[in-house]
């Protein structure tokens, strides 16, 4: 099996405003840009690094630099996807999509640590011809990376709360359908794309989380090219991420004991700041 960069994209840029739609739509795309106007710069910026990093290793044809490519090009594209959703006010699609884009970036990682070995052994038998079925058959080559997500306690508390939001389960369903629920009154918005500050907050914040660790794994390689200055601009975007991430005004979700508690979470910047768990 050979491996070639087809195609990659030119350039990131942030979700232009929709042309039509919801009214509630427009509005949160609007107060999206408004408010987290420095974390989308942010991400903007660590995109197009990315793309940077991608041009000079558009050449790239080894095993190894197949591997990482394949699993970061759907990294990004789940981000990127996810930034839109965002945008426009659709947050309950954002969580399965992130906690995808988590599992690709713990493959790369894992790979990385273990040299390729597994990947390369699929490799040879990744793409055959089934004749019965008269198919292209692609072996599946199941690989997990949980060991990944368990030695970062960043990324493994992460993990966990996108993975419980993606679920159904009842309490973490009730809390992205009606999140104004009281003690006596279940409040369901159905389909809702109105502008949440919090759940905007939260979805930016694993945003660059995960932008930043992408960045963290392609400067810990050795397969793909970097030069100086991009390893510069990485190192500049690593310390801004962190700094951002860190700060207690935003919405955050703290894991306490198998379960997740949400700080400042409330619907608009003006709203009282509340506590969930759930």
């Amino acid at each position: 099996m050979k491996f070639a960069l087809a195609t990659f994209p030119d350039r990131y840029d942030l979700p232009a405003k929709p042309s039509g739609g919801p009214t509630a739509a427009l509005d949160a795309h609007r107060q999206t840009q408004f408010l987290l106007d420095d974390d989308l710069a942010l991400f903007q910026q660590a995109m197009n690094l990315q793309l940077a990093v991608l041009e000079n290793n558009k050449k790239a044809r080894s095993t190894a630099a197949g591997a990482l490519l394949t699993f970061w090009s759907r990294t990004y594209s789940h981000m990127s996807d996810s930034c839109a959703l965002m945008c426009s006010g659709s947050y309950l699609s954002c969580s399965p999509l992130l906690r995808t884009a988590l599992d690709c970036i713990a493959v790369q990682r894992s790979l990385i640590a273990e040299g390729f070995a597994e990947y390369e052994e699929w490799a040879q038998r990744a793409v055959t011809q089934a004749k019965a079925q008269q198919a292209m058959a692609f072996d599946l080559g199941r690989y997990r990376a949980a060991s990944v997500l368990v030695e970062d306690a960043e990324l493994g508390s992460a993990y966990r709360v996108l993975t419980d939001l993606s679920m159904p389960h009842f309490g973490s369903t009730a809390l992205q359908v009606a999140p104004e629920t009281g003690l006596e009154r279940m409040a369901i918005s159905f389909a809702d794309s109105a502008f949440h500050l919090g759940w905007a907050e939260l979805t930016v914040g694993w945003l660059l989380l995960l932008v930043r660790t992408q960045l963290e794994t392609l400067a810990d390689q050795s397969v793909l090219i970097l030069v100086d200055d991009q390893r510069d601009a990485i190192s500049g975007l690593l310390k801004g991420i962190t700094s951002t991430l860190a700060s207690s005004k935003r919405c955050r979700a703290q894991e306490l004991d198998g379960r997740f508690l949400f700080h400042n979470f409330r619907r608009t910047a003006s709203g009282q700041p509340k506590r969930v768990l759930v």
